[in-house]
């Protein structure tokens, strides 16, 4: 008799069942049953409650800040691991601690490196996340990573939009390559803004590279988490005579005083997926889905086809 693989069974953590369940959905499934026990001191003991025995399993959470997010995720990978399943795949549409990339001082951590190592360690077999806060951290991991980018879905929701002058602009000097590849899907203009900071999410000085007068600009990053950078590039464009300025953010931190930052800015709107669940809703803030990304590239992976086509900007 012909192998017939057998089906893919998709599970979710806490944090992003709304998202898993869409994209369950999109996928044509349900989610699996877990439960989630929790001691009286906070400890948590996630259990699939049904086989996993040689499947595919599809684990979906976002690691997002507080750290229990992310133990979640190392947990079930655990779990699915001892019960035999046969491929385990994290899918993590924000993968956090990235910003902890490298030594930028002496004595601190690369988190991201430490991260990598202990989802391996905790039984993933393949990784499938979306745009990383630096493409390089792929090479942290000995596994197989999927690194999707949300220009897939972004692209299509800007050209809708129709405007005119257009002038994609980079928040920071770190992101003018991905300024670079949505100008030239785009066809249109890119300027930079050089930002100084004191300390993490303190801005000290922040100059603007190119001219943006009559310009409707899109600032396109991968995250946004206290709104401080984007709500202040996005004032000093109007004052240099912008038409419009809206931003593009992949994964919506929206820490501290985000949500009021943005509320009170120049920002005609903020663009973001829904990698992160809102923690309120704005009349500025708009979410474009991504289960349908993901929901595609878990179809491939599960049936060995190629995925090439969704790292095309």
């Amino acid at each position: 008799m012909p192998n017939v693989m057998p089906e893919a069974k998709i599970f979710s953590c806490t944090q992003s069942t709304q998202l898993a369940e869409k994209i369950a959905a999109a996928y044509g499934t349900k989610l699996g049953k877990v439960i989630t026990s929790t001691y009286s001191d906070g400890e948590f003991q996630p259990s699939f409650e049904e086989s996993v025995r040689g499947s595919r399993v599809f684990i979906i959470g976002s690691t997002h800040p507080g750290s229990d997010h992310l133990m979640e995720m190392l947990l079930m990978l655990d779990a699915a691991k001892r019960a035999s399943a046969r491929h385990i795949t994290a899918v993590l549409p924000y993968f956090g601690w990235a910003r902890q990339d490298r030594k930028d001082k002496p004595r601190v951590p690369i988190a991201a490196k430490m991260v990598a190592s202990i989802l391996e360690t905790a039984g993933a077999t393949r990784i499938i996340t979306m745009d990383l806060h630096a493409d390089q951290i792929q090479g942290f991991f000995e596994k197989p990573v999927d690194h999707l980018f949300a220009s897939t879905i972004f692209l299509p929701h800007l050209r809708k939009l129709g405007l005119d002058n257009l002038t994609i602009a980079s928040p920071d000097m770190g992101g003018s390559k991905r300024a670079y590849a949505y100008s030239k899907a785009l066809e249109s203009d890119v300027v930079i803004c050089y930002k100084q900071r004191a300390k993490a999410n303190v801005i000290s000085h922040m100059a603007l590279i190119g001219n943006v007068e009559g310009k409707n600009v899109v600032l396109v990053d991968d995250m946004v988490d206290t709104a401080g950078t984007l709500t202040k590039a996005a004032d000093l464009m109007m004052e240099r005579g912008a038409k419009s300025v809206r931003a593009i953010c992949t994964h919506p931190v929206l820490s501290g005083e985000a949500y009021e930052r943005v509320e009170k800015s120049k920002l005609q709107e903020l663009i973001v997926t829904d990698s992160i669940p809102l923690k309120q809703e704005s009349r500025k803030i708009k979410v474009v889905g991504c289960a349908e990304l993901f929901a595609d590239v878990m179809t491939r992976v599960h049936n060995n086809k190629s995925i090439s086509s969704k790292f095309i900007m």
